[in-house]
């Protein structure tokens, strides 16, 4: 099965291994995704560069939150202005008002665990 390769934007970003988004860094990658991340500090997961700047990045397809919904509030106008195919909401990021505020600028919001699409896939 040949997928198209798609830039991943993960925000909550870690280098700690025992956190969710570090694990999705490194299986996105070891599924051929291209991957930046956001985190609250700079730093270094295997070949993708953790920033805490907001880049306008190009061609972003799918963004994956691993941020509580209060944290989120600061990244809605980013996140839009970056047109993703699709926001992933990780368990504890649920957020049904960035949810409304996706769907009505055309973005798939999606309720689901980043890893578990990964190992099913169905990323």
């Amino acid at each position: 099965m040949n997928n198209p390769v798609r830039k991943t934007l993960v925000i909550g970003g870690s280098e700690n291994p025992r956190r969710y988004s570090y694990l999705a860094i490194k299986k996105l990658r070891e599924h051929g995704n291209d991957v930046v991340s956001i985190g609250g500090r700079n730093g270094q997961v295997d070949d993708v560069g953790i920033m805490t700047e907001k880049r306008p990045f190009q061609e972003i397809d799918t963004v994956t939150f691993y941020l509580n919904p209060t944290l989120q509030k600061s990244y809605y106008d980013y996140i839009l202005s970056l047109h993703p195919r699709r926001i992933i909401f990780n368990p504890g990021a649920e957020n049904p008002e960035f949810y409304r505020l996706a769907e009505s600028a055309g973005i798939e919001p999606i309720e689901a665990c980043t890893l578990v699409l990964l190992s099913t896939g169905q990323y």
